[in-house]
């Protein structure tokens, strides 16, 4: 091997000084400074080192624990790293790189852990816990967004608002919910349908106008009624959101139209879970049940609503997507209908017309005297 020298600095490990001495190979390598050898490293404990940024850092195992020689000469550096065997044996660089890979992957996996199964289960756990004052809190901020949204239109009429009632009430009182409600009408031709925090109930009148029966519609109020019974809108927001956003929205940290637009844009556009949806499919038809009436036309109708409104916005079926599964279930749960129409013929026209009633032109003004 060349036996010149090579210049380096060397860091002793029990001071900070910084020593310029020469290298020499030998039995092991040698460190001399001015002249004199100082010490020697074993050519099998030496290692590479973390980058200096001017060459090729080493450590010794044999060495202080900081001791360190940094080597700008390359040719030389090259010498010495041919006689080191186990040079690049825990090389810090490779060491980073492999615990930053791991502990990334671990992190993300941590990150989904949480999402899939950490936040559905707080959610599952918080949302049957959150006061009804908070819960109408909620409600309120996203009611008057859902409002804007819509241009603040919601359909009234005094024929259209008796058959809304009749047709909520009997659900009501067949399924038993124990949660206060208010089922409205919005006008809106989007075919859709949501239960809001606090028990709000909109349908749309695009869903009214789909609706072929009574029983169609009565099967969508009753799945409303169903998320309405499970709280399963508090619980796709804390899901959504995390309970610190939805502590910070209750006591007033978060504020402002943003926060309100999101709240109402995660309720109207992302999907209920199958769990929810399961729930909410089962409450509606044992409503109906109880009433004589069969499950089966919901399905009719968010099938028919499938295939004419794929690509409309925000329709029932972005927060309540349709499944084979689901359509099966609902016509396994069929049942003859014996039960009453829920209504009759005229109160169904009104209802079917609340929003054309509402928008009417009035009477004329009597001409003045």
């Amino acid at each position: 091997m060349d036996q010149r020298d090579i210049p380096a600095i060397y860091f002793d490990g029990a001071s900070n000084v910084r020593r310029t001495v020469t290298l020499r190979a030998g039995e092991a390598l040698e460190i001399r400074e001015n002249g004199a050898p100082l010490t020697a490293w074993p050519w099998d404990t030496i290692r590479r080192a973390d980058a200096s940024g001017i060459g090729m850092r080493l450590r010794s195992r044999a060495a202080q624990e900081l001791a360190r020689l940094d080597i700008a000469d390359h040719a030389g550096a090259a010498l010495i790293a041919a006689r080191c065997p186990a040079l690049e044996h825990g090389a810090p660089g490779r060491v980073a790189v492999s615990r930053i890979l791991v502990w990334s992957a671990a992190a993300a996996a941590s990150i989904f852990a949480m999402a899939t199964f950490g936040l559905p289960l707080i959610a599952d756990r918080l949302a049957p816990m959150t006061p009804p004052g908070w819960e109408a809190r909620v409600g309120d901020i996203v009611d008057g967004q859902v409002k804007a949204l819509f241009g603040k239109k919601t359909c009234s009429s005094t024929e259209g608002d008796a058959a809304l009632a009749k047709l909520a009430g009997a659900l009501d009182a067949a399924g038993g919910l124990t949660l206060p409600y208010r089922p409205a009408v919005i006008d809106s031709s989007i075919p859709n349908a949501v239960a809001l925090p606090g028990g709000r109930i909109y349908v749309f009148r695009g869903m009214i106008e789909q609706a072929e029966t009574p029983d169609e519609l009565a099967g969508v109020i009753a799945h409303e009624m169903g998320h309405v019974a499970s709280r399963d809108g508090m619980r796709r927001l804390i899901q959504s959101g995390g309970t610190s956003y939805l502590l910070g929205l209750l006591f007033g940290d978060v504020t402002g139209s943003a926060a309100a637009i999101w709240l109402t844009r995660e309720l109207l556009d992302s999907a209920y879970s199958r769990e929810a949806e399961t729930r909410a499919d089962d409450f509606a038809a044992d409503a109906l049940a109880k009433l004589g009436r069969s499950p089966e036309p919901l399905g009719e109708l968010l099938l028919r609503v499938t295939g004419e409104k794929k690509k409309t916005p925000m329709s029932i079926l972005a927060s309540h997507p349709v499944s084979a599964e689901r359509l099966a279930r609902m016509r396994a749960r069929n049942v003859q209908a014996k039960g009453p129409q829920i209504l009759d013929f005229g109160e169904w026209r009104a209802l079917k017309a609340i929003c054309s009633a509402a928008n009417a032109p009035g009477p004329p003004a009597k001409p003045g005297k």
